[in-house]
């Protein structure tokens, strides 16, 4: 089944980046958090590096959420806001190559 999704214009490119101290058993439970949350609001196009398309709620569940799972004294969390027109600030080059977060979708 082939679904399109559409975003309207209040929907935003958020890069999400994290850095997180795995040196202990927490620090690494505290990783798989971090990434499952991540992927369940976008995808994975670096090892610690999510785009995640996104209405200004949303935005705010997910940076609550993220912020809720790490250790402030020991990890990081970066979020840099793309805007909608995104496509022209995004420059690939290699291998893993991502889907196009509005593009047609196979389920």
């Amino acid at each position: 089944m082939a679904i399109r999704l559409s975003y309207g214009s209040d929907m935003m490119m958020i890069l999400v980046t994290y850095d997180v101290n795995t040196t202990s058993a927490a620090g690494r439970r505290r990783l798989r958090q971090v990434a499952r949350c991540c992927m369940a609001h976008g995808q994975r196009v670096q090892n610690s590096v999510f785009e995640c398309s996104l209405d200004e709620a949303q935005f705010v569940e997910l940076r609550g959420r993220l912020t809720e799972i790490i250790d402030r004294s020991a990890d990081s969390l970066r979020f840099y806001n793309l805007g909608n027109r995104y496509q022209s600030k995004v420059i690939h080059v290699g291998s893993k190559a991502v889907s196009d977060l509005n593009d047609t979708m196979i389920l």
